[in-house]
């Protein structure tokens, strides 16, 4: 497996940089992973990693970069939760989406990258920016993990035509029953959507770098799924 920094040039010149993973079969579709409220984090970069085993060139941008240079949060310190929502509230995310838009254009054109084929999955902060992308510039496939930023965004989910998976912890205190079923409700009977609700899990269920959140079976149980219709949808050989 190869590892390198990418530079990607934003829409209005900002110049920012993305930890890219390529296969070791040198090649495949691309993957833009979007982080959470930490950062750009080795737990981030390890998605990526996650991902190129698969077959994928994943591509994580640093949406921070506007904030400060290598604004990065130790997820292991439940004392960095405060400075993350901090950040994170800061964060322009309109601008922020845009950036990952550019990443998505940008990781078209890396030359590892077969057939322009590029989606987009994305982690708590990531989950609803790659649902905003999904909506804003048509990636071959999205995935959202906890997007607590979905529910207040469902006018944009008619602009969704790409195949897209939802996962939520059932004890996520950031996204309740009802916001959960509004997605649902707004995404009934559309072809190519998958919705998982996964027993036992709050929120950043995935991310194994934080005692305080990580739930390694219902991450386990999502990343199957998300295996599964990653290679349906976006197939590393095809």
């Amino acid at each position: 497996m190869e590892r390198r920094e990418e530079r990607i040039r934003g829409h209005d010149g900002h110049s920012f940089s993305g930890a890219l993973s390529v296969p070791e079969s040198g090649a495949g579709p691309g993957l833009v992973v979007v982080q959470e409220i930490f950062g750009l984090t080795p737990y981030v970069k390890g998605v990526c990693d996650r991902l190129a085993g698969l077959g994928y060139v994943a591509l994580a941008p640093d949406l921070y970069s506007r904030l400060e240079p290598d604004l990065v949060l130790d997820e292991h310190l439940p004392e960095n939760l405060p400075l993350a929502f901090q950040a994170m509230q800061r964060l322009d995310v309109p601008q922020a989406t845009d950036d990952a838009a550019t990443t998505l254009e940008h990781l078209r054109a890396v030359p590892e990258v077969q057939g322009h084929r590029v989606g987009i999955i994305g982690f708590c902060l990531g989950g609803g920016i790659a649902y905003m992308v999904a909506a804003a510039a048509d990636p071959a496939v999205a995935v959202c993990y906890y997007g607590s930023a979905i529910p207040g965004a469902l006018d944009l989910a008619p602009q969704v035509t790409c195949p897209i998976l939802f996962h939520f912890g059932e004890d996520d205190t950031y996204i309740n029953t009802a916001q959960r079923r509004a997605v649902a409700h707004a995404f009934a009977g559309r072809r190519h959507v998958e919705l998982h609700l996964h027993p036992h899990a709050g929120h950043a269920f995935d991310n194994h770098d934080s005692a305080m959140f990580s739930r390694p079976q219902a991450a386990a149980r999502a990343w199957e799924q998300t295996t599964a219709f990653l290679e349906y949808h976006l197939p590393p050989k095809g």
